[in-house]
């Protein structure tokens, strides 16, 4: 099993629209990419300066679904959304 995180770091200028269509966005993945067997995206509730803005968790069997995920067309369009509204993003992929 592959865990799959991302974090985002919003632009100043990202409408609060744009947030919860990007979150609206990704979470419509699932049942879409096949891959992908579960997902969570997250808006963060508590400032700190270590906390980022928006969170996914997703699930994989293996390293090759997450690849399919990465590469799948559904997917990338939701990346050409996210792209221009963040300014940071990062990134923890785990075996379980």
């Amino acid at each position: 099993m592959i865990k799959h995180i991302v974090m985002w770091t919003f632009k100043d200028e990202t409408s609060v629209d744009d947030r919860l269509e990007m979150k609206s966005r990704l979470e419509a993945l699932k049942g879409v990419v096949p891959t992908l067997l579960e997902i969570e995206v997250g808006m963060n509730v508590i400032e700190s300066d270590a906390a980022k803005d928006m969170v996914l968790y997703s699930e994989f069997r293996s390293v090759e679904d997450l690849q399919t995920y990465a590469t799948h067309p559904a997917h990338l369009k939701v990346v050409e959304f996210v792209k221009p509204l963040v300014c940071d993003r990062a990134v923890v992929d785990y075996e379980v």
